[in-house]
């Protein structure tokens, strides 16, 4: 591992103070022209000895904006200490989690998996437009219709058509003759620059698809594209000790990845990550902010950098390993879900090594929907499935009683 190592309590508190040190404090200095401030004192109060022991309450308090994306310009004005938290933070990710060969890669902490979505598409339209002199309408979106709602934001407010790929029902994956005929279709029908959704965990299933399928059919038509992965969900389980991933950034064909710290590392709302390759993110350089001495080429603009804050610590007091078995022992629960489903004979589909279990509704009674709050495909009366999610709070005697009440 190249920057994701395991640190104790007193270590974290003792980097974080120093990176505090280094970023700018409103209480000790002589700023009137930044229009921000620390926290409302009478709300907000910093002078709890609970505060004091919390370096992530501290940040927060402090209330440090990372505004622009500090890898790709790296001036260290006014919050530069949290500017390097962040800065490592992207590096351990792309690196270190989804394993990247690259020197170094380009990102930020978005407000959500959603945002970092949309940045992506936003960054290959630009692309396309920018580098191949595109037209708008040769641009298209192309994804599965498991993929997440934020597809479509994103094909609205970019303006861009976007084009669904069917799934088989039970295995939940994209037939490469389905996909090929689509690909022609829309070649036929002036489509020349596509966009790739690729899923790393669907939000129902948990489902992956192959990003290495829609690079041979791309390929096959002489076709360009860049390939995101919505990883809002598998990011942070799927890759982890998992020798058949090939959705991180080991694979040649991916140009960016979005993780959501809110799901499985269990952060705060607010948390997405947008993780792409050097010299892609200077396609949504915003000009006009001139007033920003480090540029912007985020859809948010300003941001809290106590979310970096809140992922890095996350990550350093668990280490690799410590993530790793407790990923296992989610995986474990998962397993044993399952096998229970078997005995009982109830269709389900479950994508190895994730964690959701989305069982056929004709086996799930209402009353149970309401007692455990499973999600369904759909909320009428069409819906096929409904999903179990085994987070951490989601233990063993859970799971029985479930299965107890199925039975």
């Amino acid at each position: 591992m190249k920057f994701w190592k395991k640190h104790t309590q007193q270590e974290l508190d003792t980097i974080i103070t120093k990176a505090l040190g280094r970023t700018l404090n409103y209480d000790n200095t002589d700023t009137i022209g930044i229009p921000g401030t620390k926290l409302d004192d009478a709300v907000f109060y910093d002078r709890h000895q609970f505060v004091k022991q919390s370096p992530y309450l501290r940040t927060f308090i402090q209330n440090p904006n990372h505004i622009g994306c500090h890898t790709y310009d790296k001036a260290d004005i006014l919050f530069g200490g949290t500017f390097d938290i962040e800065r490592e933070l992207i590096q351990l990710l792309s690196i270190d989690v989804l394993n990247g060969t690259d020197e170094e890669f380009d990102g930020y902490i978005a407000q959500g998996g959603t945002e970092a979505n949309i940045q992506a598409m936003w960054v290959y339209r630009n692309y396309f437009k920018n580098e191949r002199k595109a037209k708008h309408d040769e641009i298209a979106i192309i994804t599965s219709v498991d993929t997440h709602y934020s597809a479509y934001k994103g094909a609205d407010l970019l303006n861009i058509d976007i084009i669904q790929v069917p799934v088989d029902f039970y295995s939940r994956k994209i037939e490469p003759s389905t996909l090929d005929k689509i690909v022609k279709d829309a070649k036929n029908k002036g489509k020349k620059y596509f966009i790739v959704i690729s899923n790393m965990g669907t939000t129902m299933f948990g489902s992956v698809d192959d990003p290495d399928l829609y690079a041979e059919i791309f390929d096959n038509n002489d076709l360009e594209y860049k390939i995101h992965v919505d990883g809002a969900f598998g990011g942070f389980i799927y890759p982890i000790d998992n020798p058949n991933c090939n959705t991180d950034f080991s694979n040649k064909n991916i140009s960016s990845i979005t993780l959501d710290g809110h799901k499985m590392l269990q952060a705060p709302y607010g948390t997405g990550i947008f993780l792409c390759r050097k010299n892609l993110i200077h396609n949504t350089l915003t000009e006009e902010a001139t007033y920003i001495e480090n540029l912007d080429v985020t859809i948010s603009g300003s941001r809290s950098g106590a979310n970096a804050v809140a992922i890095w610590m996350i990550l350093a007091t668990h280490g690799p390993f410590g993530w790793m078995e407790k990923i296992n022992k989610l995986r474990n629960r998962t397993e044993w879900f399952c096998k229970e489903l078997d005995k009982l004979g109830i269709k389900y589909y479950k994508e190895d090594k994730m964690n959701i279990i989305t069982m056929e509704s004709q086996y799930i009674s209402d009353e149970i929907v309401e007692k455990y709050f499973l999600v369904p495909q759909v909320h009428n009366e069409t819906n096929k499935w409904y999903k179990v999610v085994v987070m951490d709070h989601v233990e063993l005697d859970k799971l029985s009683s479930l299965i107890e009440d199925l039975k």
